[in-house]
């Protein structure tokens, strides 16, 4: 990396589902990304930690392949109702209610770097 230009430092989390294909993308634009351990998730799936170093001019870049990418869609999920005393012992026993969440999409968190060393 030059010198003189602006450098940015982008932690972005997202969906483990979406890793491969923004890992993909952000390699053929040459731009390379240190996954870190994290956790969390939401609806019990997983979310992976990524962490960018990069030139100020590649952000845009980097905003159009999470958007491209990690965009949010619309999943199926089955959720189990909450258990009621009324009705008889098999009133809605078992039954699973499908709803319709959003998933995927990533979080950016983007930062200016004073510099930036490779060895």
């Amino acid at each position: 990396m030059e010198e003189n230009k602006k450098k940015k430092l982008v932690f972005a989390v997202l969906h483990e589902d979406d890793y491969e294909e923004i890992i993909s993308s952000l390699n053929e634009h040459k731009i390379f990304v240190t996954k870190l351990s994290s956790s969390g998730g939401f609806l019990r799936k997983k979310n992976i930690t990524i962490m960018l170093g990069i030139e100020e001019d590649q952000l845009d870049t980097v905003r159009d392949i999470f958007k491209t990418c990690a965009g949010k869609r619309e999943e199926l999920i089955y959720s189990m109702p909450a258990a009621t005393n009324v009705g008889t012992a098999c009133s809605g026993a078992n039954m699973a209610i499908p709803l319709r969440v959003n998933v995927g999409g990533a979080t950016m968190f983007v930062v200016d770097l004073e510099s930036l060393e490779k060895f």
